[in-house]
């Protein structure tokens, strides 16, 4: 009856009444008003009903349209893609040959700018994380570069710390030229260099900052996972997390792994994000004792005990700022100054994408905790971007490629881990 219309099945049911209801029913007109009350009816619910089929279907075809519809994210990679291959330089240097790569930061000076190796590690993994097919982005040319700025005597270093190598920023370029495939032979010899360059003797003031440490462990994890150092630094990391009784009395990190005579440290969320990153991927390749993971599950338990309601802009997710300072061992009475800044949001959703932040939580029961820490820190992640390229909030160098690399390593992460095919 449903086909054919509303208005078609009430007169259907009108003449049916008409001509079942008995003659002597109060007369014609009751017989007219009891069939037009019946026919009404059934043509309202046949017209409601077809109108509900209707929003369903187009409902329907909404949700698979926006199903099947790209999101977002493809566009931002296409953008920080076409970004990076805008401002990569290509400059003939003297001593070193051709050098392919970026500076520490997009838009520094009049191109071309001579590449870094911080610059350019970082340029390299953000075309390994994505695997651009951009061809101006050539990996070989990235590894080569990297070889290139190599310092006399092996190891690398920032900018700012001169011709002296550094453990932190050698391990940052081992593990990405161990990701880009480079010979593991050259980087034995080399991850032999940067264990000798972060010891309590040759650099106590390195030794206790735990972002050297942390980036120190995550390198070599990569580049020489049987280096005999990585026990010693994941045993100094886990000595040096602190208890804060403003949260449960639960195990955290701050930015060093010894107080200063007379002080307390104070744990933070970024400090505490590197610290849980690096413990959980030394427990894949070393294993991991009793202490060891009561320490790493105690740094998770204590990032997700933010007391903030609302996860989208509380303090754990701010950036921050942080200062190695060290004597050289060449010169006692020079010093050398790094400034480092920490990335927040993306640390902080580092960590709670780890598969031992996911297990916890559901030991624990607070998934739903777990879920709204997350969305609020990739959340803050993505609105720090701009037509793909991440900025800093102030100064000449607000657009540092460590901060795309990470962003855009968040995301993908994030996209994967919330991926759901569907038939």
């Amino acid at each position: 009856m449903g086909r054919f219309g509303a208005v078609a099945a009430a007169y259907a049911v009108f003449q049916a009444l008409f001509g079942v209801l008995p003659d002597d029913l109060s007369g014609s007109v009751s017989r007219y008003c009891i069939s037009a009350l019946g026919g009404i009816a059934v043509g309202s619910v046949t017209f409601l009903s077809a109108a509900l089929l209707q929003a369903r279907a187009a409902r329907n075809a909404a949700v698979e349209a926006v199903r099947d519809a790209p999101g977002p994210l493809p566009a931002v990679v296409e953008a920080a893609c076409t970004g990076l291959a805008a401002e990569l330089a290509s400059v003939e240097d003297a001593g070193r040959g051709r050098l392919t790569g970026w500076p520490h930061s997009l838009g520094e000076g009049d191109p071309p700018v001579r590449p870094t190796a911080y610059g350019t590690v970082y340029g390299l993994l953000i075309s390994l994380e994505l695997g651009l097919p951009d061809a101006r982005l050539r990996t070989s040319d990235l590894v080569d570069t990297l070889w290139r700025l190599r310092l006399d005597g092996g190891g690398w270093a920032a900018r700012s710390q001169g011709a002296m190598a550094r453990a932190e920023v050698t391990a940052l370029v081992l593990g990405a030229l161990a990701r880009a495939g480079a010979d593991p032979v050259r980087l034995a010899e080399e991850a032999a260099i940067c264990e000798t360059l972060l010891t309590q003797d040759r650099d106590p003031s390195g030794y206790d900052v735990s972002f050297v440490v942390t980036t120190v462990i995550r390198g070599l994890l990569k580049a020489a996972p049987s280096a005999a150092a990585l026990p010693r630094l994941r045993d100094a990391l886990v000595d040096g997390a602190v208890v804060d009784p403003e949260r449960r009395h639960l195990h955290a990190w701050g930015s060093r792994l010894t107080a200063p005579r007379g002080e307390t440290l104070a744990p933070t969320a970024v400090h505490t994000a590197q610290a849980v990153v690096a413990l959980e991927r030394a427990a894949k390749t070393l294993g991991e004792d009793r202490q060891a993971r009561l320490v790493r599950e105690d740094g998770i338990r204590w990032l997700l005990s933010c007391p903030q309601e609302e996860h989208t802009a509380c303090p754990d997710l701010a950036n921050k700022y942080g200062v190695v300072r060290r004597r050289s061992p060449l010169d006692p009475d020079q010093r050398e100054q790094l400034t480092v800044r920490h990335f927040g949001a993306a640390w902080l959703a580092r960590a709670l994408m780890s598969t031992g932040a996911r297990e916890v939580a559901a030991e624990d029961l607070h998934e739903d905790v777990w879920q709204r820490q997350l969305a609020g820190a990739v959340g803050s992640v993505w609105a720090q971007q701009q037509d793909g390229i991440w900025r800093w909030a102030d100064g000449d160098l607000d657009r540092p490629l460590w901060m795309t690399y990470q962003g855009l390593s968040v995301l993908r992460r994030h996209a994967l881990l919330v991926y759901r095919p569907h038939p």
